[in-house]
């Protein structure tokens, strides 16, 4: 079965990469594979070695498929948190080779890692509602430029709009993102953080 881009919801993922589908595997890969190399790269600072880190992180994903819970979160979450937790390691197993690495507080470390993935898993079901909500053009941009990491060029590109369109989309999707989030208080987005500039 061949799927394409928009083919498939992170759910409909799940239950192909549950299946063994391996390009189910490559379009999670094109979903998440940019923010994952951004959240390791800003925690080792050495592209080459961010790189080896997110294909540990993806091959884990395919082992541990079958364990993933989708009423803890989704799988977005989940994986960014596998991808910080192969950082956290390398870096401790660094610090153990190399005396000079400066030293951290792990148990504290440990404390903030898993209370902001307990809050994004949270805020991600919260998110995720909300995004239901989107029409159909505005949720893809909004999916474009945060899982995937595309500039509004590149958004534009691919979905062959204007990129005036795009970025009056972005706006609209924002804004209904806003009023849904803002209440609750959980939602503040800076268009910088989803590659917007």
């Amino acid at each position: 079965m061949e799927m394409t881009q928009t083919s498939k919801t992170d759910d409909g993922l799940v239950v192909e990469l549950q299946r063994r589908n391996r390009d189910a595997m490559e379009e999670l890969y094109d979903r998440y594979g940019r923010l994952a190399f951004s959240v390791i790269l800003r925690m080792v600072h050495d592209a080459g070695i961010a790189e080896d880190l997110v294909q540990e992180t993806f091959l884990r994903v395919w082992n541990r498929i079958q364990f993933y819970d989708a009423s803890k979160g989704a799988i977005g979450p989940w994986l960014l948190a596998i991808a910080r937790y192969r950082a956290i390691d390398y870096l401790r197993s660094v610090r153990s080779r190399n005396c000079h690495t400066v030293a951290y507080d792990e148990a504290e470390a440990d404390r903030r890692s898993l209370t902001a993935e307990v809050a994004a898993f949270e805020n991600g079901r919260r998110v995720r509602a909300a995004m239901r909500k989107l029409v159909p053009n505005h949720l893809r941009v909004i999916e474009m430029a945060y899982f995937e990491g595309l500039s509004q060029v590149e958004v534009a590109e691919r979905m062959g709009q204007p990129l005036g369109t795009v970025k009056s989309w972005v706006r609209m999707a924002i804004r209904r993102l806003r009023e849904e989030l803002v209440p609750e208080g959980a939602f503040s987005v800076q268009r910088s953080a989803i590659g917007f500039r």
